[in-house]
């Protein structure tokens, strides 16, 4: 299936989450902002890895039992093993998802087939592990391993929820890149659009990505883009901080040194502090820094994706 035709991000998501009532015990868990705030801007595919392998609804509660890496998934009462069904499903469902071409997938915190980590393995020795992984979401991050990822309970922090959002609009614009075939020119650009993003992120691997752009003409087109892909997701796995943030503000204000007045520069530099000392959010400066580009006419800072990475209504950077 190609990309959505309103242009909207695809985005894989556990059916109850938005409010589909698919859950053991006939419920569901509806999250707001996921629906009514991203839903915006993304189409959602849903899944149900309990139901779409064969478990009704309602249905008797599973839980994952034995090996810590490898876990089978059992009915808590009758013990019936839905592993092998739960699998068999899962390898066509991702030949399905690979059709998709999804940006992202939020999955189900607590859910046995779900849960990204964290969850409960009662283990054959009597000990109970707390850090499975869901049959249907270890399935997932495997067959995709550079798709973004994260499930619902850890998208209630706001610094994690900023940065997996930030991560499946790069992840869409560097899809964009290579949908209509691979020129030396494109990378180039989505890298220079980038910079400052991947700076508040991890400025080593960008330099790193900058000296491998800079072979775009002669390098193996192949090895470059899987190089360059593998660099720039595991950049955007590092979140961001608030130093890295300062550094990359500093960075933007010194491209107007020559243009802005003393007490310009002197107002810019105290709202870069009062973030430092975390006073203020992070839409103050960087506000204040478009207004400047703006004002000035700085073509170089416009087409910065860091100042403006996402639709402004998510207000993700009102929290960070």
């Amino acid at each position: 299936m190609p990309d959505s035709e309103n242009g909207k991000i695809r985005i894989g998501i556990a059916r109850c989450l938005l409010g589909e009532k698919v859950r053991y015990d006939g419920g569901q868990k509806l999250d707001r902002y996921i629906r009514d705030v991203l839903g915006q801007f993304v189409e959602w595919v849903p899944v149900c890895p309990e139901v779409e392998c064969g478990m009704g609804v309602p249905r008797e509660a599973i839980r994952l039992v034995g090996e810590l890496e490898n876990p089978r998934l059992v009915g808590r009462n009758s013990g019936e093993d839905w592993t092998d069904r739960m699998q068999e499903w899962g390898r066509k469902k991702l030949a399905e998802l690979e059709q998709e071409n999804l940006s992202g997938y939020i999955l189900k915190h607590g859910s046995p087939s779900g849960a990204m980590g964290r969850m409960k393995v009662f283990g054959d020795d009597g000990r109970i592990y707390y850090s499975g992984v869901g049959i249907w979401a270890r399935m997932v991050m495997d067959h995709f391993p550079s798709l973004p990822c994260e499930d619902d309970g850890r998208l209630h922090d706001n610094g994690i929820r900023e940065n997996f959002i930030n991560r499946i609009f790069t992840f869409k614009r560097w899809r964009d890149v290579l949908q209509d075939g691979f020129l030396p020119a494109k990378l180039v650009d989505f890298h220079t659009r980038h910079k400052m993003l991947i700076m508040a992120h991890n400025e080593t691997l960008y330099r790193k990505m900058g000296k491998l752009v800079a072979t775009a003409g002669s390098a193996d087109a192949d090895s470059l883009i899987e190089e360059y892909s593998a660099l720039l997701f595991r950049a955007l796995n590092y979140r961001p901080t608030v130093k890295k943030h300062v550094n990359v503000l500093t960075h933007t204000l010194g491209h107007f040194k020559k243009d802005i007045s003393a007490g310009e520069k002197q107002e810019m530099l105290e709202l870069i502090d009062r973030f430092h000392k975390q006073m203020i959010p992070l839409i103050v400066p960087v506000t204040m820094l478009n207004h400047y580009v703006k004002k000035y006419g700085k073509s170089y800072l416009a087409q910065q994706i860091y100042l403006n990475p996402y639709p402004a209504e998510l207000m993700l950077r009102n929290h960070v």
